[in-house]
């Protein structure tokens, strides 16, 4: 459990976010140019924090414990553009510029590439770059890295 509420100078507006049971909110984000939704991911109090200082988006990966800086190892980063927070204070939408324009682990410009048709997941966007490429042996994985 991540617990966000309780740092010792967190910054005011930090704490006006309805965090989840394990201090996560989850965060959209959205090309500031075109208003593509490219991914969701989480986010702690200390990567939100440091995505306002830094201007880059930093995640919490749910299944490593850990930060993760978007493009870390693709070279994909996020630059944010804005950060906003919606009307029940429970998400984050950040408007970014997209570096490189894959935000996805499987190498498409967005982690929303299947459509349901005829009662079925379609995949409807192209890779771009295969993810071997991107990530060499190792599969970026559920966590965009």
């Amino acid at each position: 459990m991540q617990d966000s509420n309780a740092r010792v100078g967190t910054p005011d507006w930090l704490e006006e976010i309805r965090w989840n049971a394990d201090g996560l909110v989850p965060a959209i984000a959205q090309d500031a140019a075109t208003g593509d939704i490219l991914m969701m991911a989480w986010m702690n109090a200390e990567s939100l924090r440091l995505t306002a200082e830094e201007g880059q988006a930093v995640y919490w990966s749910r299944s490593r414990g850990k930060l993760w800086r978007k493009g870390e190892t693709s070279g994909h980063q996020q630059v944010i553009s804005e950060i906003r927070l919606d009307c029940d204070e429970d998400v984050i939408l950040l408007k970014v510029e997209q570096k490189g324009g894959i935000a996805c682990h499987t190498g498409r410009r967005s982690c929303f590439y299947r459509k349901l048709e005829g009662g079925q997941w379609t995949s409807v966007d192209p890779v771009l770059r295969d993810p071997g490429a991107i990530y060499g042996d190792k599969q970026g994985g559920s966590n965009h890295e």
